[in-house]
Formats: C-alpha cells, sequence, structure tokens
C-alpha cells in the first residue's frame, strides 16, 4: 500500500533542519557512506533560505565518523549545465569557510559532496557516481601513496581519504527495482513511496514523519504551492523555442 509522502527536497527544505528528525538523514547518510553517521549539528548554510523559488538547496551538515567529517547535501531540480563546477565551488567554499583561522593546513576538515539531482547531468548508464582525487604516475602508472609520516600524521593510508568525495545521483536514472538499502532510499526519492518490505536506515522515521496528511494545514498548503510551481517551471522547460 502506498502512503502519500512529502518530497525529500521539500522536506530537506523545512522538516529535517530540526534535531527531532535528524534520524532520518542519518540513516540515509550511513546506507550510502556505509558507516553510521551521527549528525552533531545544523550549519549556516544557503539551503536556510526560505522562498521556494530560490534555486539553491544546500544543507551543511556536521557529523560525527571515524574522521569527523562535514557533508554537504545538496537537492537540485532545476537544470544547470554548470553544475559540475557548482559543485565544486560549493565544497572549496565549505572547506574553507570551517577552517579555523591561523590552523595547519593538516586540520582541514574533508569535506563530502551529496548531490541528489532531478536532472540528467552528462553521459552514463549508471544513476549513482562517486568521484574522488587520486595522482596517477605519468610513466610507470604508480598510485601514489602516503609516507610512514604523513600516516601517523593523517591517521590514513589512502591519499584519496584527504580530499572532497563527491556522490551524484540521479534520480531520474533509477529503475525502480530496489536491490538494496540505497537503493530504497533512491526508490524513495523518485516516487515519494516507502514500501513496507523496505529496512533501509531511517525509512521507516522518514514514512512516520513526512506524511502530507500530517502536515500541519499552513504547510499542507505551502507544500501544494510549493508542487504547482515545480510543475510550471517544468511546463516552461518544454516549452518549443
Amino acid at each position: 500500500m502506498k502512503r502519500k509522502l512529502i518530497t525529500f527536497d521539500w522536506a530537506i527544505k523545512r522538516l529535517l533542519r530540526s534535531k527531532a528528525n535528524f534520524g532520518i538523514l542519518e540513516g540515509f547518510l550511513s546506507e550510502l557512506l556505509k558507516e553510521n553517521i551521527i549528525i552533531l549539528d545544523v550549519l549556516e548554510s544557503e539551503g536556510n533560505k526560505e522562498q521556494c523559488r530560490d534555486k539553491f538547496n544546500r544543507v551543511d551538515l556536521k557529523v560525527r565518523n571515524s574522521q569527523n567529517e562535514i557533508i554537504i547535501i545538496e537537492i537540485q531540480y532545476d537544470r544547470e549545465y554548470d553544475y559540475l563546477q557548482r559543485i565544486f565551488y560549493g565544497v572549496s567554499k565549505t572547506a574553507l569557510e570551517y577552517m579555523e583561522e591561523g590552523s595547519p593546513y593538516a586540520e582541514i576538515t574533508k569535506v563530502i559532496s551529496v548531490n541528489i539531482m532531478y536532472f540528467d547531468l552528462g553521459e552514463g548508464i549508471d544513476y549513482i557516481y562517486k568521484g574522488t582525487t587520486s595522482f596517477i604516475g605519468l610513466h610507470q602508472h604508480d598510485r601514489l601513496g602516503r609516507s610512514e609520516k604523513q600516516k601517523q600524521l593523517f591517521k590514513q593510508d589512502n591519499i584519496e581519504l584527504l580530499y572532497p568525495e563527491y556522490y551524484l545521483i540521479k534520480i531520474n536514472r533509477f529503475n525502480d527495482i530496489a536491490k538494496d538499502t540505497l537503493d530504497e532510499w533512491v526508490c524513495f526519492f523518485k516516487n515519494e513511496e516507502i514500501k513496507d518490505s523496505f529496512t533501509a536506515k531511517g525509512l521507516k522515521e522518514a514514512q512516520e514523519k513526512l506524511s502530507i496528511m500530517k502536515l500541519p494545514e499552513e504547510e499542507q498548503k505551502a507544500y501544494e504551492h510549493y508542487q504547482d510551481d515545480l510543475h510550471y517551471k517544468a511546463s516552461m522547460f518544454h516549452l518549443p523555442l
């Protein structure tokens, strides 16, 4: 039986910044990153803007895991051909914003950029892509590693783990067949549906808290207006030139 749930982009704008609902985002991030994630705080960001017409849909989260990483979640409906550059800008800006003045470079906090996109970006047959930074020898084709002193300083063996990670989730490419718990989340993103058989972390809480019928009447009207606005934008995009 389907239950009518609000879209995830609306939820992250209006509901998921509340500590009472952190369990939903923690569940999604834990399934994506394959480790238990605990959200410490929602940081000030452009995602805190209230106007539904604002094209920026970003929330910065300070989370606790093995490296105390800062994670950026971006929800995007509008079509932007320069979106990849926008991701690069957002990650660079965040890394600098949360670096304490006068601190050594070794204390730069790693940033993970999670982008949930409701439009197609680039060419590719998959629906989830991960990007990292590595250094490959031009002649020997070996992968640059860390020295022993660097391993002691950073507590990591892999140089890639020092640099930002990028996740691109292309919702429209998903074929609606959930093969694992992360797919269950993608299915929810695409269809606003959580099947009774789904077992992914955070989805049961989302099923309880993101029901349209449980929203206050004022919030229901605001959500309906938001949906109408999205339909209008989609119609304008498909108008012939």
